[in-house]
């Protein structure tokens, strides 16, 4: 039976195929290329470079200043070199990101689980509680969360995730639903398996997949939602670089100093397009079917 229940859960052939399609994709893997030197510009700044003198003192005499050798995207308003502002702030845009959609993807998905392996009463009220919280615009919820938790990165992260619950407890609802009366699950419980060591061992190797690629898409939209929530002043707190705050603070120099925006809004505009294309590919490497 367990032989079985492995098979049907991928193991290690399921992902091995998974692997080979991926890598099929040359779209996924420029991505993903491009992410990763992302991720490595984050993490190195965070070592090399020097958060009181590179990143926050203030130079008002290099206020403003244009694109040059010396500043390659130029400086804001009280002289510090946006470049390396935005290189220290990926970190922050990254971990919110990822962050959230831990928080979303737990939450959602052990909602999801339950509802979908015991139905009845616990999913009618599991997924009556998702029908409230569906139709509450997602930035206003995350607005309402942000507000009374205060301006922090905590709050930040669990104000994105709480937006993308509902729809992880979907995925995860359904994905169940398809498993839990295949034979192996019956043949389980007919050798004494308990409830919980059922869904541990069964449930949810099997309804993984979906939960997985929901999660790698969910991290695009994470950092949108955490840079629009910074821009709104609801973010991490000045003069942390945050991404979507820097665009906030850029905003009045539109006119005088474009870079202030221009070059913000571009390293999220690339990171979100790698994360997406990186989640297509996971999508379709996951289920061929799906490919156009």
């Amino acid at each position: 039976m367990k032989k079985r229940s492995k098979k049907q859960s991928g193991g290690k052939g399921f992902w091995g195929e998974v692997a080979k399609e991926f890598k099929k994709n040359k779209g996924a893997i420029i991505g993903l290329i491009i992410f990763g030197i992302i991720i490595f510009a984050a993490i190195a700044a965070m070592f090399i470079l020097d958060y009181k003198t590179q990143i926050t003192k203030l130079n008002l005499s290099e206020a403003l200043r244009p694109v040059s050798s010396k500043h390659i995207f130029g400086t804001d308003q009280f002289g510090r070199d946006i470049f390396l502002r935005i290189l220290y702030g990926a970190h922050y845009s990254l971990l919110i990101g990822v962050c959230a959609v831990v928080i979303s993807t737990l939450i959602g998905s052990i909602l999801g689980i339950l509802a979908g392996y015991f139905g009845g009463i616990t999913e009618t009220l599991i997924m009556r509680l998702m029908d409230i919280i569906s139709p509450i615009p997602s930035v206003l919820l995350a607005i309402c969360i942000a507000s009374a938790f205060g301006q922090s990165l905590y709050s930040l992260m669990l104000a994105v995730g709480v937006i993308s619950v509902p729809s992880f407890a979907r995925v995860a609802r359904a994905g169940v639903m398809t498993v839990r009366d295949q034979e192996y699950i019956e043949a389980a419980k007919s050798q004494g398996a308990s409830e919980f060591q059922i869904i541990v061992e069964h449930v949810i190797p099997n309804s993984l997949p979906p939960i997985l690629v929901q999660a790698t898409m969910r991290v695009a939209s994470a950092i949108i939602s955490a840079s629009s929530l910074s821009f709104l002043g609801l973010g991490v707190p000045a003069p942390q670089p945050e991404w979507g705050g820097m665009l906030s603070e850029g905003r009045n120099f539109l006119g005088t100093n474009t870079n202030m925006t221009l070059f913000p809004g571009i390293a999220i505009m690339i990171t979100v397009l790698c994360i997406n294309l990186i989640g297509d590919g996971v999508r379709d490497a996951m289920d061929p079917r799906l490919k156009r």
